[in-house]
């Protein structure tokens, strides 16, 4: 359907038919739902009619093809026009098979994987009836006390840009209308979500605009310069006004600046909640607000569909914004093919066919595996086949992997780390017990866990949190372990016998009372439906550890935000002695945190040298070239993730102590060596002035290459401008 014909329909809707296509609702408000009518607590308070119902433009949370079906024919014989529904759900990292969450595909630094990750979460949605999913999330984030953390891909704006691509890619394909196993993605939150004051959800951000331009923006722009068709409003403020009624943010920046044409979609019940925000008296001025600010489709609360139209009456609200907003929506219908295909995508055969099949598990395991990173290893690992192993704690037998955004993930079909590790050994090689519920505990189940690891070689201690820890509105002030499971670690440390911890979790920990009792630790964060399979390839050296942090690990969470692309001060603890005082320092801790962005350990060892540059000088017109050599000095093959960094030793705004540019990833046999080099352009040093243009200076820089943020090294640089 050409343009000119969705502008007539939009010119045949009444204004109650625009306004209402404008609205989503959850599948239960829905003729064919399989809850249907079940409309209870704050879906009851919303009071929508059955006419607001039968000219509602989307659908939130519906799932399955039969579900999707009975839906849209329903809509369809009671729409005057003829306009199908959008289906829209939470496909964050997988649909029914679940892989690592997102902060772990991260860790991967493999974004071919993560796309094709997205590409089988799509295929699996779509056969459902899925047309959007609310992803990829692109929010940078620096404080692990905040749960969503683990929706993210870290602290860095360049990798966090690098894996919204690649997401983007995976989910929308090449062709929406006619590939029927894609689905639109909507990236989120705009803007700058993931700075939330003090860790806590839905929370103030206070940044300055050049912050939110250096830091926050890139990935979000990155996903929509890679095609993404739709735009989330954040919870959060953005220089004092709330992003669902931030014109500034969304008008002037988003539509005008940034060019983007496609749909602003609110995230849940946003609109009314300017009015606690403080920016509006009640409903009817948030509608006034929200779609003023560019707001297209308001999601689960009823400010437009019971306000707009006397503020149209009123003269407060053009009618030409609420046509604008319908032409996006319809024209997102007709980029996925609706009108002539309502049922898009969803066949029932098929379904059953691609969900959960053994070609989407086996991608599962792999990215599991590579998302895994391995933070300390004092030799326990790999584990031999041989050796008697004792499997002990709340995450031993537990299906809980599968992370709090893993929506239809189901737990029973969720690979246990015991079941991974008894495919591995003999049965009589094998013991296992609970030890202590997640959060709570018994002195009998600590007996039982004794008792079961005194004939062990090693013992194998599953820790973490239960998803419920993480995620939207999983926000922690504590976030070490929970005690009784330090208590469980300290006793069984008393044996004398090797530990290997491996940790379930959704954001960085503070590992104090884990790190010293622990021999190893292998952070394998929530990793999806084929988890225990992942895991145990990775303990027992079926595969090489080669995952590297995108999130830093704190000390303590005292120190947080921490983050390595900080900023330095005119007192740094480095340039003064030791013993000085006047520094800026912590007097109880470090100012380091405990493992930096970057780091990952492997069962082999990497070694660097004779780092170069082709010339010390650069310019607009003359590139030069970094080059290092990479050898495996090591008696396994491995994979190593080489990381290139910048540093501006003196800007005309402060500039951080060191910025990601670039990686790669080599894999060597033992002894094998190889040359990896990076292409250093103006280009890369360009920053945001304190006037906001964008550009570079002239003047000395340093290069860094290296195994991470921290352990590298530098080479003196110089920018000539021609």
């Amino acid at each position: 359907m050409d343009s000119r014909k969705l502008t007539s329909i939009v010119k045949e809707m009444t204004l109650d038919e625009k306004i209402a296509q404008l609205l989503q609702l959850a599948a239960p408000f829905f003729k064919g739902a399989k809850n249907e009518g079940q409309i209870t607590g704050p879906l009851a308070s919303m009071k929508i009619s059955d006419e607001n119902i039968k000219d509602a433009g989307s659908v939130l949370g519906a799932s399955g093809a039969s579900e999707v079906i009975n839906i849209q024919r329903a809509h369809l014989e009671n729409n005057r026009l003829g306009i199908p529904l959008l289906f829209m759900a939470d496909v964050i990292h997988g649909y029914k098979t679940i892989f690592p969450i997102p902060l772990a595909i991260g860790c991967s630094w493999d974004l071919q994987k993560a796309r094709h990750s997205a590409e089988i979460a799509a295929k699996e949605a779509a056969a459902a009836g899925v047309h959007v999913t609310f992803a990829p999330m692109a929010d940078l984030v620096r404080d692990p006390r905040w749960g969503r953390v683990m929706e993210s891909t870290g602290e860095d704006p360049f990798l966090n840009s690098e894996f919204a691509r690649a997401f983007v890619r995976g989910f929308q394909g090449n062709d929406l209308a006619n590939d029927k196993q894609t689905v639109a993605a909507c990236v989120k939150h705009f803007a700058a979500y993931g700075a939330p004051e003090g860790g806590r959800d839905y929370n103030t951000v206070n940044m300055s605009e050049r912050q939110l331009r250096e830091a926050y923006l890139p990935a979000y722009k990155a996903a929509l310069d890679e095609g993404c068709e739709m735009v989330m409003t954040a919870f959060n403020t953005v220089d004092g006004i709330p992003a669902t009624g931030n014109s500034k943010l969304m008008r002037d920046l988003l539509r005008n600046e940034w060019k983007f044409d496609g749909v602003l979609i609110s995230d849940w019940g946003a609109v009314k909640e300017l009015i606690p925000h403080g920016v509006a008296e009640d409903e009817k001025e948030a509608a006034l607000k929200a779609i003023s600010a560019g707001v297209d489709i308001e999601m689960m609360t009823s400010c437009y569909v019971d306000h707009l139209k006397e503020l149209v009456a009123a003269g407060k609200v053009d009618e030409g914004l609420i046509d604008e907003a319908v032409l996006r929506v319809l024209t997102l219908k007709n980029k996925l093919g609706l009108f002539e295909n309502p049922y898009r995508g969803a066949d029932e055969g098929l379904e059953e066919k691609v969900v959960l099949s053994e070609e989407h598990r086996r991608a599962a395991r792999e990215l599991a595996v590579k998302s895994s990173v391995l933070l300390k290893n004092d030799g326990v690992l790999p584990l031999k086949k041989d050796r008697k192993i004792s499997l002990i704690g709340p995450f031993a037998q537990n299906g809980d992997i599968l992370g709090p955004w893993s929506w239809l993930g189901s737990r029973e079909k969720a690979v246990q780390l015991y079941d991974g590790i008894k495919a591995k050994l003999a049965p009589s090689l094998l013991t296992t017990a609970q030890g202590c519920d997640i959060e709570t505990g018994s002195e009998e189940q600590m007996a039982e866990a004794i008792k079961a690891a005194e004939g062990a070689d090693v013992i194998v201690l599953a820790l973490g949190e239960a998803s419920e820890m993480s995620g939207e509105a999983g926000c922690r002030a504590d976030i070490r372990l929970p005690e009784i499971q330090l208590k469980l670690a300290a006793k069984l440390r008393r044996l004398g016998k090797p530990i290997v911890t491996v940790l379930f979790n959704g954001r960085p920990l503070d590992l104090h009372g884990i790190w010293d009792e622990a021999d190893a630790i292998l952070e394998a964060w929530y990793p999806g439906t084929e988890g225990g399979h992942a895991i145990a390839d990775l303990l027992f050296g079926d595969a090489n550890p080669s995952g590297k942090l995108t999130m830093s690990f704190p000390f303590s969470v005292g120190q947080v935000p921490v983050y390595y692309n900080h900023f330095n001060t005119g007192r740094p603890k480095e340039a003064l002695e030791a013993e000085e005082r006047y520094v800026s320092q912590y007097l109880d801790i470090p100012n380091d945190p405990l493992l930096p962005f970057g780091f990952g350990l492997s069962y082999t060892a990497f070694t660097y040298r004779n780092a170069g540059l082709s010339a010390g000088f650069l310019s607009p017109s003359t590139p030069i070239t970094l080059s290092v050599e990479i050898e495996n000095a090591g008696s396994l093959a491995g994979e190593e993730i080489v990381q290139f960094y910048i540093q501006d030793i003196s800007g005309e705004v402060v500039r951080p102590v060191k910025e990601l540019k670039g990686f790669k990833s080599v894999i060597l046999e033992p002894g094998e060596k190889t040359v990896v080099t990076f292409e250093i352009t103006e280009e890369l040093l360009r920053y945001h002035h304190s006037d906001l243009t964008f550009k570079s200076d002239e003047g000395k820089f340093m290069a860094y290459v290296g195994t991470n943020s921290k352990d590298n090294l530098g080479l003196p640089f110089e920018l000539v401008i021609d």
